[in-house]
């Protein structure tokens, strides 16, 4: 199973999700997405395997979200993804993502019942780990 993070070097939290990844044997395919940002598709393919809405994975404490209202409800889930993808900073970091499942790393152990690892709320392991 290929994992892949959406990471942002100078994030804590992004490093700290690396780190439980890598505590539980897993070595991601690192996209540092200010370098290489995800395509339209990815980010709104992402979003659809979450179950969330495209507003969850973009930053609300970025000044560029305040600057260009992306709170305001006018905005489409198109728009946000123009935006995300015009402006990678807005993005939200970081993005887990496996073939169990999507996971933005908020906290970090949210990401561990896609890697196989129980559940977030520090549930039991998922057998045969």
């Amino acid at each position: 199973m290929e994992t892949v993070m959406y990471h942002n070097p100078s994030c804590s939290t992004s490093r700290k999700t690396m780190a439980l990844l890598r505590e539980h044997g897993i070595e991601p395919r690192i996209v540092e997405y200010l370098k290489t940002p995800p395509d339209r598709q990815t980010l709104a393919a992402m979003a659809a395997r979450m179950g969330v809405p495209v507003r969850t994975l973009l930053r609300r404490k970025e000044a560029l979200y305040k600057e260009m209202e992306l709170d305001d409800a006018r905005w489409s889930d198109e728009e946000l993804l123009d935006a995300a993808v015009a402006h990678p900073v807005l993005i939200e970091r970081p993005i887990v993502v496996t073939d169990s499942g999507v996971r933005l790393g908020r906290p970090p152990e949210s990401v561990l019942e896609i890697i196989g690892a129980g559940k977030p709320d520090g549930g039991p392991a998922a057998a045969g780990r």
